[in-house]
């Protein structure tokens, strides 16, 4: 055997049988853990010894848990645990023999023995504790200083408003959530990116190893730790209070763990792309982050940015890929017979001429590599162009959805943890000075039944305030011809309906005058009663079958009046003085307004329910109404955003467009297989310049330069005319619209809203993908040796 060759020798026959030997002893384990009832508490000591640290830790707890005070042979005996160890560590014994060291070789050393080492064999170490170092310590960095970052900048600023005093209020910088978690997200992922560079730099290679390593080992604690605090009681209280401002970001997604390891690959990633740029930069032995040559070398090389293949590219994407393709076809049918003909014409006379020309249109024929590119910017194209669209459309239908909502709700609520708020005059003073703070009204809530001649149907029923209700929701813009808010407080302006009208006009005549029973002479009947207004929604209206000015009647189960026969539910009549539309059924079928006063003295509630605030910043609606708590002095005011209250819905549609982003990148990363397909073709096309290159003294970093380049312009190219193409598409679909039926979806066409940083990250995931696809295929090429490359010229 040559010394250089693999001295290891594989006895099969023993690997097998310690296979199936450790099989049984496991088989055996599981047994006796089941009989005994504890695979609760031995899994989960087991699962912690494959992630993080102490692994051989935690299969020594494992084992003093079954043999403690408590042993796990409980039921099962102890001899069903201890056969079963033996054999498992008998059945790894047997591999371990299986698996030894070939005899050394008998031959001689080679005429070469002592020669000068290959210089990267020469440099080369198998482990860089350094390396380990930094891109453990710099993913564990990231991760502290996220956390850290997201609570002092989103934990609510200082305000000398209500005594509040920056001890009190605890500090931090008082941004929004959202903004908070971006520059956090932009500040780890920075630090991350810095340690893979460092490291790499450091080794001046990719040291694979230890970053898979580093990321197991100290990467992954934080993500589990903030995973099982959701899941474990205990953690919650230690961790919870502390750790609030960081688990309400990732709750927005409605699944906090989702959050918090879609945050870690982030980390990574940015990792990653710091250990290939600091390789990249650092690794031919000296820092060199000139890109003009490489840059010079990639255009050459592939030519993405040619107008015809752009063109044809936005073609496709703008029209479909028959119509162009039949457009490209006919052009280039006829301009080939054309060009056969002249060459046919100019063979008749001069046929080496004629041969010359046809070895001209040769050459200008696309090559296979030629396609594969134009194959991969169409493809990236694509992806970028459907991301848009369907994100875009997405938030429309949320946008148009949060609108509606933030129209008939408040974006904050203050009320007390229990109790009704009759002070509440007195706290909209105090609120008011809250700035950010520019409307508030007070609100009684409760839920009651209510009848008409046709129908009767369950409500939430709402007590307002007509003059401030404007300042928060768009009730008085939504008020449907007809009606008035204004006759809340003036029900003697409702005009009754025609029906009644008429009803009124035939008994008439009987009504004017009635015999008194005691002194048995006609008198006028009594003056009829005022019936207080009520606002309806339309969808209600429709379902009890009543207009402005026909008479409902309002029954709540809750408050009970004593009658002749007992307790029974407290009713009252209200005349309808207007119907509303807000455009979601949910609210238009379960809304009713009444007058403030009236809900006071129906309800007999003293004051209101709560107040409801409109905030200039929506997206700062949580940070201002902590703010109102604080002003307030805590306890037992409490303050909920519209955030809070609509969690469940707002987490669906962000879940689900996350969902979609997704899925969709599929195709970029189907696209980004087309793109390690065109750049290893590349490499076996150009093998014979890369070793010259090399030959020339270009290191392996600057061939891994010009590759990446390479694949980067596939990416550019196609993420650019996939933006281009998906804005285009979008306002198409915006400007002509794509209509719906209003009576099933509440909108009239289909709603695009078009967000800056969404459609910015659709091209950044694009580029990065063709980005982390080049990257294999740069490796390969540069690891070609000059020799290899030269040795067939």
């Amino acid at each position: 055997m040559h010394p250089a060759e693999r001295q290891t020798d594989y006895r099969w026959p023993l690997l097998w049988a310690g296979a199936l030997v450790a099989l049984v002893g496991a088989a055996l384990l599981g047994v006796a853990i089941s009989d005994s009832e504890a695979w609760a508490e031995v899994v989960g000591a087991l699962g912690l010894s494959l992630f993080g640290w102490g692994g051989l830790v935690q299969s020594f707890d494992a084992g003093a848990l079954a043999l403690g005070p408590n042993p796990v042979g409980a039921v099962a005996g102890p001899k069903m645990l201890v056969a079963g160890t033996l054999v498992w560590l008998a059945g790894w014994g047997l591999v371990a023999a299986g698996i030894r060291r070939a005899p050394a070789s008998t031959e001689g050393p080679s005429p070469a023995a002592g020669s000068t080492l290959y210089p990267r064999l020469a440099r080369y170490r198998d482990f860089y504790w350094s390396t380990l170092g930094a891109y453990g310590g710099g993913i564990l960095l990231a991760e502290l200083v996220m956390l850290l970052l997201q609570t002092v900048l989103s934990s609510g600023g200082a305000s000398e408003l209500g005594g509040v005093t920056p001890r009190d209020a605890g500090g931090g910088a008082s941004l929004p959530p959202t903004i908070a978690f971006a520059i956090a997200l932009v500040v780890g992922a920075g630090v991350a990116f810095a340690s893979g560079f460092v490291g790499a730099s450091r080794a001046q290679r990719l040291s694979l190893p230890e970053a898979t390593i580093g990321v197991f080992y100290l990467g992954l604690p934080i993500p589990i730790l903030l995973s099982l605090m959701e899941r474990v009681p205990s953690l919650q209280l230690a961790l919870g209070y502390r750790l609030r401002e960081v688990t309400y970001v990732a709750g927005l997604l409605g699944r906090p763990e989702l959050g918090y390891w879609l945050v870690f690959a982030a980390l990574v990633l940015a990792l990653v792309l710091g250990i290939n740029t600091g390789f990249i930069a650092a690794g031919s032995g000296r820092v060199d982050l000139r890109l003009g040559f490489e840059l010079f070398v990639a255009r050459r090389h592939v030519a993405v940015f040619r107008p015809s293949l752009l063109l044809g590219a936005l073609a496709v994407l703008m029209f479909g890929i028959i119509p162009p393709l039949i457009i490209y076809f006919i052009i280039r049918g006829a301009e080939a017979a054309v060009e056969r003909t002249r060459v046919k014409s100019l063979g008749l006379a001069d046929p080496l001429a004629a041969a010359s020309a046809q070895h001209r249109m040769k050459l200008h024929e696309q090559s296979p590599t030629m396609m594969m590119t134009a194959l991969s910017v169409g493809g990236v194209g694509v992806g970028v162009m459907a991301l848009i669209i369907v994100l875009s459309v997405m938030s429309g239908f949320e946008a148009d959805l949060q609108k509606k909502i933030l129209g008939t709700n408040a974006h904050a609520v203050v009320s007390k943890y229990a109790g009704e708020l009759p002070e509440y005059s007195k706290v909209m003073e105090q609120v008011k000075r809250v700035p950010g703070v520019v409307g508030q009204t007070p609100f009684i809530i409760n839920q009651v039944m209510i009848a008409s001649e046709g129908n009767v149907d369950g409500v939430i029923i709402k007590g307002i305030d007509p003059h401030s209700v404007g300042s928060v929701t768009d009730l008085p813009e939504n008020i449907l011809p007809g009606g008035d808010l204004g006759h809340l407080e003036q029900p003697t302006k409702i005009l009754p309906s025609r029906a009644r009208d008429d009803d009124d006009e035939d008994a008439a005549p009987k009504a004017t005058e009635e015999e008194d029973p005691i002194i048995g002479k006609p008198s006028k009947p009594a003056k009829p009663v005022v019936l207080p207004g009520i606002i309806v929604g339309r969808e209600l209206a429709t379902s009890l079958r009543v207009v402005v000015g026909d008479r409902v009647n309002v029954v709540s189960p809750l408050g009970t009046e004593l009658g002749p026969t007992g307790p029974i539910p407290k009713s009252r009549a209200f005349r309808v003085a207007g119907i509303f539309y807000s455009g979601m059924y949910e609210y238009d079928s379960k809304f009713v307004y009444i007058l403030l006063k009236e809900a006071q003295d129906f309800f007999n509630v003293k004051g209101a329910t709560g107040i409801e605030l409109k905030v200039a910043d929506i997206d700062d609606a949580r940070r201002i109404s902590n703010q109102v708590v604080r002003v307030l002095g805590g306890y037992p005011y409490r303050a909920r955003d519209w955030g809070e209250m609509n969690k469940n819905l707002f987490s669906a549609l962000r879940l689900e467009k996350l969902v979609m982003g997704i899925i969709l990148s599929i195709i970029i990363i189907v696209a980004a297989g087309l793109i390690v397909a065109t750049v290893i073709m590349l490499v076996l096309e150009k093998r014979k310049e890369i070793s010259v290159l090399k030959a020339l003294g270009v290191p392996d970093g600057g061939i891994v330069k010009i590759f990446l380049a390479e694949g980067l312009q596939i990416g550019v190219a196609g993420g650019l005319l996939g933006l281009f193409s998906g804005l285009a598409w979008c306002l198409f679909i915006e400007k002509v619209g794509i209509k719906l039926d209003p009576e099933v979806y509440y909108i009239p066409a289909l709603p695009v809203r078009i967000e800056p940083v969404q459609t910015a990250l659709a091209v950044i995931i694009a580029v990065l993908v063709t980005y982390l696809a080049s990257i294999y295929p740069a490796l390969k090429a540069s690891s070609v040796e000059p020799v290899e490359g030269l040795k067939a010229e």
